[in-house]
């Protein structure tokens, strides 16, 4: 079987942290485990020594997802946000998937930790994104296969929109897939900042990205305070 690298990008994590890793190391046992700190200002990178290999980077999730890549021994990058559960299953179906050239990589079906009709509905639209146009986004755990990632330079140097790039690349290359494996995810962001009030201000900066619109902009657009989004 090829080997598989999980890479967790952190920033001020310390409250989730420890239970995440508790979680990736009794489910992975076998994979390398790399956590990159973009600078965390609580102890997010001493709870997580505890469980990895922690490595520390330039902020932003392309730069610290790039340079985990680049210390990792993996064949397989499998790349997994710090407030994601993931089924035990994902290993071996990944594995399974990648034996073979036609898939480069894909991602998990996304579920909320947290359950609403509208997070239903959500999620439900984010995995039929992935189905049909072969979108991965970072919540449903991109999974890539190491020699496809290197060959188009990994993920693109952007602040924001990093993820949907990237899917996009790798879709030139070979095929990305949809996993019936769960990847359930945190709906902090949903939650403290309105259900339908974030995934309408997120579906209008990924319009903007499309109709070219600087992605520092959007990144300032994201991240503004009056906004209440989350920063990266």
């Amino acid at each position: 079987m090829p080997s598989i690298s999980l890479i967790v990008p952190v920033l001020n994590e310390a409250h989730t942290i420890a239970a995440s890793l508790f979680h990736l190391r009794s489910s992975f046992p076998a994979c390398e485990i790399i956590v990159v700190d973009g600078g965390s200002s609580d102890n997010t990178a001493e709870i997580a020594k505890q469980y990895a290999r922690v490595i520390v980077s330039e902020r932003g999730r392309a730069h610290q997802m790039n340079a985990g890549a680049s210390v990792c021994s993996g064949e397989i990058l499998w790349f997994i946000h710090a407030d994601s559960y993931i089924d035990k299953t994902a290993l071996i179906y990944i594995q399974e998937v990648l034996r073979t050239g036609e898939v480069v990589g894909g991602g998990l079906t996304l579920r909320f930790a947290e359950d609403s009709w509208s997070l239903r509905l959500i999620a439900k639209l984010s995995n039929f994104r992935a189905w049909y146009l072969h979108w991965i986004f970072g919540d449903q755990s991109m999974f890539v296969r190491r020699s496809d990632f290197e060959s188009i330079g990994g993920f693109p140097d952007l602040p924001i929109m990093e993820d949907l790039e990237i899917s996009r690349l790798l879709k030139k290359r070979g095929k990305l897939v949809l996993l019936p494996a769960i990847s359930t995810t945190s709906a902090r962001r949903f939650i403290e900042n309105g259900t339908w009030r974030t995934i309408t201000r997120m579906q209008t900066l990924k319009l903007q990205y499309f109709l070219g619109v600087d992605p520092e902009d959007i990144l300032r657009k994201y991240s503004n305070p009056r906004g209440r989004m989350r920063t990266r």
